[in-house]
């Protein structure tokens, strides 16, 4: 009974929630992982999830930060149909991946909408970490490298919030290779003097965080998101040397000029339509 108070209890998968607007059935309070402090759950739900006390960034879900980015009834959802395949036959692949729909309510790991922000016009796409822990497999390439075709062809911009673990282990080779696809959907959107914000948020690792999450024209990140390629272990290991405590985290990052800004969860939306509205001046 009392663990319940702790966490929230699972949600129906075909509710549909309005933006701030807190679910009776969530549990009452909820406890920040970071500083362990109790937070009322309708009140950490309205600072999206960002405790009051610490800062911590706790985790949210794909489409809660979408309707927390566009403007009211302006996004279009892209792409929908697309979702896995079992290419190499792997066992229990397809089970796992209807397991994942139920449970999120989402058809792969990533979302994509067209929409205004401030009434700028962009694509959007949002990795989504609770779908087979935001893994790239190769309908997370399909959806990416068409999210960039689709801006490319109407000359918008694109900003991707990248949440994951890297491959996917049960596409081998082909989860690999979305790597080289989508890097070349967003070169042809760079060539065409297009802009692309790549949004890390917490975690963004592996093969996505040494492919498209790291060549934006501006590269941002989420307060305190963890961004790497290999583990901190198999670094130390290899390079005998202990890390930094900070070591691949966005402020780590920021300090060393590996990307433009850190920003705050709750100032996102402002800050992208500031970038938005600058760049649509400048064209």
């Amino acid at each position: 009974m009392l663990k319940d108070l702790f966490f929230k209890l699972n949600k129906k998968v075909n509710d549909k929630k309005e933006p701030g607007v807190f679910e009776s059935n969530e549990s009452i309070i909820t406890k920040c992982p970071n500083c362990k402090k109790i937070l009322y759950s309708k009140e950490l739900y309205k600072r999206l999830n960002v405790c009051s006390n610490c800062d911590h960034h706790l985790m949210i879900t794909s489409t809660e930060r979408m309707d927390a980015l566009l403007d009211k009834d302006s996004g279009t959802a892209l792409f929908e149909g697309i979702t896995s395949v079992n290419p190499l036959d792997f066992p229990n692949y397809e089970s796992k991946i209807e397991n994942d729909k139920i449970k999120t309510g989402l058809n792969e790991a990533v979302i994509v909408h067209e929409g205004t922000i401030d009434g700028s016009p962009a694509v959007i796409a949002i990795m989504d970490p609770r779908f087979r822990m935001g893994s790239m497999g190769s309908a997370v390439g399909e959806k990416l490298a068409r999210a960039f075709n689709h801006a490319t062809e109407k000359r918008m911009p694109v900003v991707v919030f990248t949440a994951s673990g890297g491959a996917r282990m049960q596409e081998g080779i082909i989860s690999l290779m979305q790597m080289a696809k989508v890097s070349v959907a967003v070169e042809r959107h760079n060539n065409a003097g297009l802009l692309y914000i790549a949004y890390m948020t917490n975690p963004t690792t592996g093969g996505v965080s040494a492919s498209f999450a790291s060549v934006g024209d501006i590269n941002l990140a989420e307060k305190g998101a963890l961004i790497g390629f290999a583990g901190r272990r198999v670094i130390e290991e290899t390079i005998k040397e202990k890390l930094p405590d900070d070591f691949q985290t966005a402020e780590f990052l920021l300090k060393h000029g590996q990307l433009d800004e850190v920003v705050d969860r709750r100032n996102m939306r402002d800050y992208l339509s500031r970038i938005l509205m600058m760049h649509s001046e400048v064209k």
